[in-house]
């Protein structure tokens, strides 16, 4: 098929971020492209939207790219995500099927930190709670966390984690990390240290900070064992992936006083439920997987996606995911 005839299809635009886009004039001007402003409710609508692509461009993480929604759809030959995880797609059935998968990487690194050190402060200082308590008519003091001066523990140091790292020495923290793939390089430039194992962090950081990929290996990661090694005055943030953590004990580990805090911006199903049981304690700082929505992170990511979908079609390979 030449590429300008090829079939583009974005099947999940909703909330819309790439209507409207340079990135979507870029492919537009290489392929006939389809984009779907509402969210798909099933996989079968899924499958009917996207079902004669050659290309598919996935915005957001609902979509899910199983075997059988890839078996449904013969001629596609380049599945190109917006962001940076994959754990929505089938990888091994896509490299079955002879189909590229790209990503974005990188593209939110600046975004995605600066939101872990906003809950960080947020948790430590109490900022939400004071807030609201000044705004209804109370004047209400106490002890609040200084975080300058103690420890930052960072749990996987890719690209975001290290900025992490960057982010927490700037303020005055001791910064320490384990990785599946430790970057010594790095660490003796931002001025960290790698421990044996992730135990270590754990049980010796003030801040536990995680940023690793969700993946079967790293599925519930962290439970009751790894949340009992922690400091009960230790602060938790995730801005990775609610899979990484299993939510129940997070939860009876703030309900416990386990662990003193926790600022979180994923959770293991989005919307997180209205009943789930997170929302009642008071020492939780939420926001709604948000971290990497600036305008800046958005255009990268949209611009290289859309840079990715040329390449393929053109007969190149941008960020393949194997």
């Amino acid at each position: 098929m030449p590429h300008t005839a090829a079939q583009i299809i974005i099947p999940d635009d909703f909330p819309p971020v790439i209507s409207g886009t340079p990135a979507l004039q870029t492919m537009q001007a290489h392929g006939h492209v389809t984009v779907y402003t509402a969210r798909p409710e099933t996989q079968e609508e899924l499958v009917t939207r996207i079902r004669e692509a050659h290309t598919v461009v996935n915005i957001r993480a609902y979509c899910k790219f199983t075997a059988e929604v890839l078996q449904a759809c013969p001629h596609l030959r380049h599945l190109a995500i917006w962001g940076t995880g994959t754990d929505n797609v089938d990888l091994a059935a896509a490299q079955a099927a002879d189909i590229v998968v790209t990503n974005t990487p990188n593209t939110a690194t600046d975004a995605v930190a600066e939101q872990g050190l906003a809950l960080l402060l947020a948790i430590a200082r109490k900022v939400p709670s004071l807030d609201a308590q000044v705004k209804g008519g109370t004047w209400v003091r106490g002890m609040l966390t200084q975080v300058c001066g103690k420890t930052l523990g960072i749990i996987g140091t890719g690209a975001i984690g290290l900025r992490m790292a960057q982010l927490g020495r700037g303020i005055g923290m001791s910064v320490l990390a384990w990785s599946f793939h430790p970057n010594l390089e790095a660490a003796q430039h931002i001025g960290f240290h790698y421990v044996p194992t992730m135990a270590d962090v754990l049980r010796q950081a003030d801040v536990v900070s995680l940023h690793l990929r969700s993946t079967p290996d790293t599925e519930r990661i962290l439970g009751a064992r790894e949340f009992a090694l922690m400091k009960p005055t230790a602060l938790f943030i995730n801005t990775a992936r609610g899979q990484l953590v299993d939510q129940e004990a997070l939860y009876e580990a703030l309900r416990d006083g386990k662990i003193a805090a926790a600022g979180l911006d994923v959770f293991t199903q989005e919307p997180i439920a209205s009943d789930d049981p997170l929302l009642t304690l008071p020492n939780v700082v939420l926001s709604p997987h948000t971290a990497g929505t600036t305008p800046e992170a958005l255009m990268n990511g949209l611009n290289l996606c859309a840079a990715n979908v040329v390449a393929f079609l053109q007969g190149q390979v941008q960020n393949r995911v194997v």
